[in-house]
């Protein structure tokens, strides 16, 4: 299965905002997060629909996520809260018994623990605590955590990169460590694209290496729509996903 508890649902940085003066910084499309949180009393939704398949052990799945939404919360300057829910549909190639649901629910935050208008380098670090709320055949049954440290950098005035390492435990095993580095470039004011190399350490033990790319386009300052593809390098795993993202001022800001 696609594991896009590291990927879309954690859903991913978009580098074009951090270059360009847009008013909406988005977890999506990449796997890498922002190194930025949103401003505070405002809320955010990512929403994104995937179709994927991979192959594991000579079990192939095809996988629908549609939709997955990630909403956010900006609780105070640097700090905002998160809430994944997703709706998922596995198929078995061999048996085409076919599995569907919400899966298991993420709640987290993310904090900004460095940024300074001096700098052209932000820090910041998210977690996500895994409930096992979903049906039998999607859940892990065990509570879990996805843990990120997210560090960009400005290049240049319409290149930046930005890279995350982490480490997630579902419960069982010894946990993964994931990595992603997203090198963003802006076209113009409302389109930016990425290339990224991403992967895990399965269980301290298998390697996974993988590669994505994709573009945003800003139809708005406060709406962005995306568009992005990847694969796995060393093992059989594709997806395109397709977005939108939209950011909500509860209230004016100073």
């Amino acid at each position: 299965m696609i594991k896009k508890k590291e990927g879309l649902t954690i859903l991913f940085l978009t580098l074009s905002k951090f270059c360009l003066a847009q008013a909406i910084v988005t977890d999506r499309p990449d796997q890498t997060e922002s190194s930025s949180t949103i401003p505070k009393e405002s809320l955010q939704l990512e929403t994104g629909f995937l179709f994927g398949s991979s192959k594991n052990n000579l079990i192939k799945e095809q996988q629908i996520l549609a939709p997955t939404i990630l909403s956010r919360y900006g609780l105070t300057k640097g700090i905002e809260l998160r809430l994944v829910t997703q709706y998922e549909s596995v198929k078995s190639i061999q048996s085409q018994e076919t599995s569907s649901g919400f899966s298991d629910l993420e709640i987290g935050a993310k904090v900004q623990l460095f940024k300074k208008e001096t700098s052209l380098t932000e820090i910041a670090f998210l977690s996500h605590l895994v409930l096992p709320t979903g049906p039998k055949q999607l859940t892990n049954d065990k509570f879990g955590t996805i843990n990120k440290l997210s560090i960009s950098h400005q290049l240049t005035e319409s290149v930046c990169m930005g890279y995350n390492v982490g480490y997630n435990y579902f419960g069982f095993g010894n946990g993964n460590l994931t990595y992603s580095l997203a090198l963003g470039i802006g076209l113009t004011d409302t389109i930016g694209i990425y290339l990224e190399p991403f992967g895990e350490v399965l269980d301290f033990e298998t390697f996974e290496s993988s590669f994505d790319g994709g573009f945003t386009y800003l139809m708005q300052d406060n709406l962005q729509l995306d568009v992005s593809y990847g694969i796995g390098l060393n093992h059989a795993m594709n997806y395109i996903s397709v977005g939108c993202s939209v950011n909500i001022a509860t209230k004016n800001k100073d």
